[in-house]
């Protein structure tokens, strides 16, 4: 018979506190480090969105659109549009942060152009993941509440999209961090003694990419052992 093994008092939980309390850590660690370096002008003085203009032009991307958005650290590049978004927060300071954050969305955008593996296989599942993500709690009561075994088991499945989802995730970040890292640094855009301060950026943001996948691996792990045992 299923039961609630997702809510039931079993050892295996213990697996879920180490990676729940680096996903706290990562998150506060980004969000301090961005803090930190939106403090530091940096020496070109340029708002974030000439940067990412810039760089955009350099990598010979005139195709690409920028736009400013609402919100906090909301910047993404869309490849379905071919449009770089930078917050307004980034896209109207001129600080070390901002021109991270600018550079790493800049970053995907060269990855779209050079068809990199990576974003291509996780453009591929992003439907099925997100899926995945949206319906594992609903199957997953559901099956306990009918004990229908089938819709745990398809919920898991679906899951396991969304983990491989986070999984080809991973690279795809840190490369494009690698890739805006790079270019502020041959473009001139920071000058040599703010490479660290950036590099700091990027490199805590890369840590919450670390905890989503180690927590999605581990949910994943937990849900087949309580299945197994259900």
């Amino acid at each position: 018979m299923w039961y609630p093994f997702y809510a039931s008092l079993d050892p295996t939980f213990l697996l879920l506190i180490p990676v729940i309390l680096l996903g706290f850590y990562a998150q506060w660690k980004v969000r301090s480090t961005y803090r930190k370096y939106a403090q530091v002008r940096a020496a070109a003085g340029l708002p974030g969105a000439k940067v990412a203009a810039g760089l955009l032009e350099k990598e010979k991307l005139g195709g690409v659109a920028l736009e400013e958005i609402a919100g906090t650290l909301t910047d993404h590049y869309d490849p379905r549009s071919r449009t770089l978004r930078l917050s307004s927060g980034v896209a109207r300071s001129s600080s070390i942060a901002a021109y991270g954050v600018a550079a790493h969305e800049v970053g995907h955008a060269t990855q779209h152009r050079d068809r990199y593996g990576p974003l291509a296989m996780r453009n591929a599942i992003l439907p099925v993941a997100s899926l995945g993500s949206q319906l594992l709690i609903p199957l997953l009561i559901g099956g306990f509440i009918f004990r229908w075994g089938f819709l745990i088991n398809v919920g898991i499945i679906l899951y396991a999209f969304a983990v491989v989802f986070q999984i080809v995730t991973l690279p795809v970040e840190l490369n494009a961090s690698r890739r805006g890292l790079a270019m502020l640094r041959e473009t001139g855009a920071v000058a040599p003694e703010e490479v660290a301060g950036a590099r700091q950026v990027l490199s805590a943001a890369a840590l919450t990419y670390v905890a989503a996948t180690l927590t999605a691996i581990t949910w994943l792990v937990y849900l087949l052992l309580g299945a197994r045992r259900g």
